[in-house]
C-alpha cells in the first residue's frame, strides 16, 4: 500500500497559516522540494490547490516569475509535473496535471493509496485533518520555524483522537528552523 504523508509548515505554537510570517529559505525549499520529488502524486483539497496552482504553476509563457529565487524553481518545476487528486464538491474540473476526488472521502483515498505507485503526499489544513481522523495518514513531515504567530488556524486543530507518532528523522536548518518527520506509531 502507498505511504501518504501529511508535510506543512508551522510556528512554535502550531499555526499553520501561510501567511503566518514563515518566510521560505534555501534550506527549507530544498526539504520541500525533496518532498515533492518523493512523491508520486498529490491530494489535496479545493482550498489548497488553488493556493498552489496559482504561486507554482508554469506560467504559459514557460518562464518563471521574477519573484522566484533559484531555490524556488526547483520546487515549482517539481510540484508544476506532479499528478494531483483535488478533493472538492464546488469545482466542476480541473486541470494542471489534476483529477477530481469523487465519493466518499475515505473510500476514495483508501483506492488511492492501493493503486501502484509510489508515495502521496497531502498539504494544506482542512483535507489532512479529515484524512487523519480517518486513520489514513502514514507519515508527517513538519518543518517547525522559530516564530510565534500569536494567531491563525493551528496543526490539526478538532483532531478527534490523539495519534501517537514516532520520529523517524530530524534536520537543523541554518534559520533555526527544524525538519520533523515522523511516522504513525505501531
Amino acid at each position: 500500500m502507498r505511504p501518504l504523508r501529511y508535510g506543512i509548515n508551522v510556528t512554535l505554537d502550531g499555526c499553520v497559516h501561510h501567511e503566518a510570517g514563515v518566510a521560505p529559505d534555501e534550506d527549507s525549499m530544498r526539504f520541500w522540494t525533496a518532498e515533492m520529488d518523493r512523491a508520486d502524486a498529490l491530494i489535496y483539497g479545493r482550498v489548497t490547490y488553488e493556493m498552489m496552482e496559482s504561486a507554482w504553476r508554469r506560467p504559459a509563457s514557460g518562464t518563471w516569475p521574477n519573484w522566484m529565487g533559484e531555490w524556488d524553481i526547483p520546487f515549482a518545476e517539481s510540484i508544476d509535473g506532479k499528478k494531483k487528486h483535488v478533493v472538492s464538491s464546488a469545482l466542476d474540473d480541473v486541470d494542471w496535471n489534476a483529477e477530481l476526488v469523487r465519493g466518499g472521502l475515505g473510500d476514495a483515498v483508501r483506492r488511492l493509496k492501493e493503486e501502484p505507485g509510489g508515495p502521496l503526499s497531502v498539504g494544506g489544513v482542512t483535507l489532512p485533518l479529515a484524512l487523519a481522523d480517518l486513520g489514513l495518514i502514514d507519515e508527517y513531515a513538519f518543518v517547525v520555524h522559530p516564530v510565534i504567530a500569536g494567531r491563525g488556524p493551528t496543526l490539526l486543530a478538532g483532531l478527534r483522537e490523539r495519534v501517537e507518532l514516532e520520529l523517524v528523522e530530524r534536520q537543523d536548518f541554518r534559520s533555526g528552523a527544524m525538519a520533523l518527520l515522523y511516522r504513525t506509531a505501531a
